[in-house]
């Protein structure tokens, strides 16, 4: 059977300190009923983080019970318990230090500590991870900033994401410089476009001369894509005569089969996909001009296929200038036929229609050569229609070239090119400029 547990003797009475006996449930003194008073706790009090006692119990919640002869609404006095010694675990924290100024009170604001560490005022960010800086900074390096607001980035179409202007394509304007000779191609006035396209080099002939290489192209603009055509043809005919010069082959022939390796590679543009045909069933086939010179020292070969020219500028400008080349176009065709006079030729509106060109839809492949030995020293331009237009008769061009454009050929270059824009530059102009005869190798422009 259970029972009920056994009050702890207490030595004296929490009323009147009358000495108890072991087993008293009544003070015999004053009649205090001990059984309300709780017994002394074995573990440790707990204590508000402000040190402040634990809250007493609302009011008649536990209140003793009122001993009979007592008087109603007397309240007994509290019992007394001796405070455990200083260091005990239940003994109350000391006050807190004084924090105020002269006139703050000691005592400390309930519910705050005192006991906690100073907190910093600001706290360290987390160090970024390299890998995503590294990857912004990579795409910031990459990123084109827009040529007229200087603010947008450019878009995959060359177009700025913030105005939208249209930025500069990398062919609008080109200039090269390789050893003695240079060329400059600019978009011109009018075109949305560069469709012009050069190639240069020098190189060794098997006896250790030089030899100088230069090929100007003008892409066909009523025929699909013509800038590739430009480029595919500059590239395949200069790299076949930079190859096949220092073998020995002559450098008519070389000319010759260059013009062939030019065709091929335009004609190889053709080749499209059966659905890009679908979709453009009715645009013709990519199609250029080619004007090209090699200068050796002393020997001057030109070849061509179309209306782009080559001139020769002697460097005593009391000698004769030079065309060295014939246009394959409807205006020619009327002057050798007898037909027209130059003058009236050009100035008709079909002057400029082509008769030859390197494309897969051309009638027949015609490369036109011709060999030349200067007696003196001069320079050799090699352009497009887009110069010529300004400066058609060879008495033109040879008021047009700097008398130093055998020694400053980029310089030439420029200053034909910047001739044309000012006349209006209607068409993209191309340009190169070659120093006869060849100065030995390791000799660049003054």
């Amino acid at each position: 059977m259970s029972q009920m547990p056994r009050q702890a003797a207490l030595p004296t009475c929490p009323s009147c300190a009358e000495p108890l006996d072991t087993g008293d449930r009544f003070c015999g003194a004053c009649g205090y009923d001990l059984s309300v008073v709780p017994p002394h706790p074995d573990d440790h009090p707990t204590l508000t983080m402000n040190g402040s006692p634990v809250p007493l119990p609302p009011p008649g919640a536990g209140a003793p019970v009122p001993l009979p002869g007592a008087e109603a609404g007397a309240t007994p006095p509290p019992p007394h318990l001796d405070p455990p010694p200083p260091g005990h675990p239940g003994a109350p924290l000391p006050p807190p230090p004084h924090v105020g100024g002269p006139g703050t009170p000691e005592s400390p604001v309930p519910g705050v500590r005192f006991d906690r560490p100073a907190e910093p005022e600001e706290y360290p960010l987390q160090a970024p991870d390299p890998r995503v800086a590294a990857e912004a900074a990579a795409v910031a390096e990459n990123s084109k900033v827009c040529v007229a607001c200087r603010a947008g980035r450019v878009d995959d179409d060359g177009y700025c994401e913030n105005c939208g202007h249209a930025q500069p394509r990398e062919r609008d304007h080109m200039e090269l410089e390789s050893g003695p000779l240079a060329a400059v191609s600019d978009r011109g006035l009018r075109h949305h476009r560069n469709e012009d396209a050069f190639g240069l080099g020098h190189t060794v002939l098997p006896d250790g001369s030089p030899a100088l290489v230069a090929i100007v192209c003008d892409g066909v603009s009523s025929a699909t894509r013509p800038d590739d055509a430009s480029m595919a043809a500059s590239k395949a005919a200069s790299e076949a005569l930079l190859a096949a010069l220092p073998q020995g082959t002559h450098p008519q022939q070389a000319m010759h089969e260059a013009i062939v390796a030019a065709s091929h590679a335009v004609n190889a543009l053709a080749a499209e996909p059966a659905t890009a045909r679908e979709h453009a069933p009715h645009q013709n086939a990519p199609a250029c001009t080619l004007v090209g010179a090699v200068v050796t020292a002393g020997l001057l070969v030109v070849g061509w296929v179309g209306d782009s020219r080559a001139y020769w500028v002697p460097a005593d400008r009391t000698s004769p200038p030079a065309r060295l080349t014939e246009d394959d176009s409807w205006a020619a065709q009327m002057v050798a036929a007898g037909l027209m006079s130059e003058a009236e030729a050009y100035a008709d509106e079909r002057a400029h229609a082509i008769t030859g060109w390197l494309g897969a839809d051309a009638y027949e492949l015609e490369p036109h050569t011709a060999s030349f030995k200067p007696d003196r020293p001069g320079a050799v331009v090699v352009c497009t229609d887009g110069l010529w237009n300004y400066a058609e008769a060879a008495e033109e061009m040879a008021e047009v070239v700097p008398r130093d454009a055998a020694v400053r050929p980029l310089h030439g270059a420029q200053v034909l090119v910047g001739h044309a824009l000012d006349g209006g530059g209607h068409d993209n102009v191309t340009v190169a400029v070659l120093p006869f005869p060849a100065p030995p190798q390791g000799a660049g422009s003054a």
